[in-house]
């Protein structure tokens, strides 16, 4: 399956997300002509065009009308509003992937009627510079296919996990949510640099360059976390002094109960739809 088999693709939403989807398509050989956004913002459909040279409008009519796939990335209390303005136009050829927190298959299901193929999603920021995380599952009349040309979409930018829709708060409480986790723990770890005389910069710039190469580690060596934690941790050396620390702060559990604060959080957004 190539790129260009997807057929036209059209985003309802012109965010950081649907940035990322461009880019990663663009990157992996798909035609620019081939994608078309539409978002209310003036200014931010002329950033978007300049930027990529793609096709952009105001009417959500036009993309679903001209393309094949549609990517709706809007905000969650949106979506009947949204939606509902286009379902009569959405016919069984089309494909929505929907990336809204939230927001459950059969939902966008129930809005648009009879018996519309869709894949629900969830990525994360990190897919703006092609490190993205994403979970996907289907809905109700979606096939195999449909994941399949879902899963290709975003592998352009990150790596993809296809899980049961059940999992799919979790994944937005921790990949979805994540990187503010790490983003606060890399302001903390400069912070603590500063308070112990390094310059801003220097300190920022060695709290950044140390979790990014840690995450690389951990990764391209295949072993668990606490087993490359425990090479670091020397006998009686300033590295396990410091993990007793985080141990007795609470570091592990306070971040396990913000992934499940995250995720509750998800549910309820599901629920008042």
């Amino acid at each position: 399956m190539t790129m260009r088999s997807f057929g036209r693709i059209g985003f309802i939403g012109g965010g950081n997300m649907a940035e990322a989807f461009v880019k990663g398509l663009i990157k992996g050989g798909y035609p620019a002509a081939e994608i078309i956004i539409s978002d209310p913002s003036e200014p931010r459909r002329h950033f978007l065009t300049e930027r990529y040279g793609i096709a952009v409008t105001e009417e959500n009519l036009e993309v679903v009308r001209g393309c094949d796939i549609i990517v709706l990335a809007i905000k969650p209390q949106l979506v009947t509003a949204v939606l509902g303005a286009f379902a009569s136009e959405f016919t069984a050829d089309k494909l929505l992937i929907s990336i809204l927190a939230g927001v459950a298959t059969s939902t966008l299901e129930g809005i648009l009627g009879g018996t519309p193929r869709v894949v629900r999603a969830m990525p994360n920021t990190p897919a703006l510079v092609g490190e993205g995380a994403a979970g996907l599952c289907r809905g109700r009349f979606a096939g195999p296919d449909d994941l399949t040309y879902a899963r290709r979409l975003f592998e352009t930018f990150g790596i993809v996990c296809l899980v049961s829709e059940e999992q799919l708060d979790a994944v937005t409480g921790l990949s979805g949510s994540g990187p503010a986790y790490i983003f606060t723990v890399i302001e903390a770890m400069a912070d603590g640099g500063v308070q112990e005389g390094l310059p801003r910069d220097t300190a920022l710039a060695l709290a950044i360059q140390t979790v990014l190469g840690a995450a690389r580690l951990l990764k391209e060596s295949g072993e668990h976390p606490a087993l490359l934690r425990d090479k670091v941790c020397s006998p009686a050396g300033t590295t396990i002094a410091a993990v007793q620390v985080l141990e007795e702060k609470g570091l592990r559990a306070t971040l396990m109960a913000a992934i499940s604060c995250a995720t509750r959080r998800s549910r309820e957004l599901g629920e008042k739809k």
